[in-house]
């Protein structure tokens, strides 16, 4: 099942419970119970403050972000659920860089929680790039959950390519 691919990383048991969940038809069952309601953060602008926020309270001394948008151009084939890049301009005699947030448009459409998970993500590449030890660490500072929420977020990417939009 192409699918799974999401999940192909993830233990024996865990894989054959979501296979188990997707022949019965009640991954989304299982996705609405968990998570009822999609989250209000629809605009550029409001996704912007809702990432400072978490800025703000886990990484205040990281550089500044210009920019957090939703983009409908990012490929879940290519597994791109949020990106995180550095844009390097010469200004003057001076290099200037900026950094922004890009999240895929189907997050629009999700619960808070992960939302949430995506965002943390992204401004944990603020102060590591690679995805390692001190990256994950990081992420379970900002996001005790984090791992659930990961395993949940590949859970609704399943369902969203097998069924569509949970709301």
């Amino acid at each position: 099942m192409k699918v799974l691919e999401y999940i192909n990383h993830y233990p024996v048991n865990i894989v054959e419970q979501v296979r188990s969940l997707i022949e019965k038809n009640k991954l989304r069952d299982y996705l609405k119970s968990k998570y009822p309601y999609k989250h209000a953060i629809s605009s550029e602008k409001a996704l912007y403050d809702f990432v400072l926020d978490y800025k703000k309270r886990y990484l205040k001394q990281s550089s500044p972000i210009s920019k957090v948008s939703y983009d409908s151009k990012l490929q879940l084939v290519k597994h791109a659920l949020g990106t995180h890049t550095y844009i390097s301009r010469v200004q003057g005699g001076k290099l200037k860089a900026k950094q922004e947030i890009r999240i895929a448009s189907l997050f629009k459409e999700t619960p808070q929680a992960l939302l949430d998970m995506i965002v943390v993500h992204e401004l944990a590449h603020l102060k590591e790039k690679d995805h390692n030890k001190a990256f994950y660490k990081l992420c379970l500072h900002m996001l005790p959950d984090y791992y659930q929420l990961e395993l949940d977020t590949r859970l609704f990417l399943i369902e969203y390519e097998l069924n569509g939009s949970l709301y």
